[in-house]
């Protein structure tokens, strides 16, 4: 039988099946995954399909993974020569960001899209928390909008408290299945509380018989969207570690440095202190985004950094 994997706790799995029944799930005792080098062998938006272990169908096990069609994935927190697939077979991912309480730094948001970018996931920027912006952070917002407008990622604006730009986020997510992510206290799970609405209650429910005494917002889980699609809420991080890219390969994860590498003088540019570099002179005239810049900088050294070979 065929399933979604709506939550996954490590040990323990959430399932929807095509009967749209919600099981509770193990792994089969033999079951392996070739070439898997995660922490986590199945992920929240995986298909699967599983066997009844007891006769009430409430707990099942699952015996064999389908072919995903993209997965994002960063660093495991817990283990730095692995990386943790976030969620899988995703149509488009958003970061949640605010400009105050707290504050998103562009470096945050730029890993974030790196990975997106990646894994061939269109992103979406999203700045929660509008209802509480002043002029002066309001400028910095349309700062921050313009950047990532001209790279060619969509922004939003949005209040999850007085509900300020949520339509336009619904029509976003209308009929897809979407990843949310974001620092913690950026008012991630208010927002989406605010987007499911009394859909949420069920899964809620189902929240609570999975997480066997642990923390509901430690792993990612499933929501069925009520206009159609679905959200994939994932923990709040404190920081967002970049897995499986080479340093070679980062500035072609950057949109508007990737149009001028043809430019450049030498085929291997790393675009730090070579000479006739097309993208660092296009941020010296201001043709790229000098933030964007040193966030390229600042993440080719971390990758430096946490090189396994």
């Amino acid at each position: 039988m065929k399933a979604i994997v709506y939550k996954s706790t490590g040990s323990w799995y959430i399932l929807k099946g095509d009967d749209n029944r919600f099981h509770q799930a193990r792994l089969k005792g033999k079951f392996k995954i070739d070439e898997i080098t995660s922490t986590n062998p199945i992920a929240v938006g995986d298909s699967v399909e599983f066997e009844l272990e007891s006769e009430e169908g409430e707990r099942v096990i699952i015996s064999d993974l389908h072919p995903r069609s993209n997965y994002i994935n960063r660093i495991s927190p817990a283990n730095k020569r692995m990386h943790h697939i976030v969620a899988s077979n995703i149509d488009q991912s958003v970061l949640v960001a605010t400009i105050k309480d707290p504050k998103t730094s562009i470096g945050f948001i730029d890993r974030f899209l790196v990975t997106s970018e990646a894994f061939h996931i269109p992103a979406i920027v999203l700045f929660n928390k509008s209802d509480i912006y002043s002029e002066k952070e309001l400028k910095i917002f349309h700062e921050r909008k313009e950047i990532y407008e001209r790279v060619g990622y969509k922004v939003l604006l949005v209040s999850a408290t007085n509900g300020d730009g949520i339509e336009e986020l619904e029509q976003t997510l209308k009929n897809k299945s979407t990843l949310f992510s974001g620092h913690s206290g950026v008012g991630k799970s208010s927002l989406i509380n605010t987007i499911l609405g009394d859909s949420n209650i069920r899964t809620n429910e189902v929240s609570t018989w999975s997480g066997k005494g642990m923390h509901t917002t430690t792993f990612a889980e499933m929501y069925d969207l009520p206009f159609g699609g679905s959200i994939i809420d994932t923990p709040g991080m404190r920081e967002f570690a970049i897995a499986d890219i080479e340093r070679s390969e980062l500035s072609h994860y950057f949109p508007e440095m990737r149009a001028l590498l043809n430019e450049c003088q030498y085929n291997n540019c790393m675009h730090i202190n070579e000479p006739s570099c097309a993208v660092k002179n296009a941020a010296i005239n201001g043709q790229i985004s000098e933030e964007r810049y040193i966030s390229y900088c600042t993440i080719l050294d971390s990758i430096k950094e946490n090189n396994w070979d």
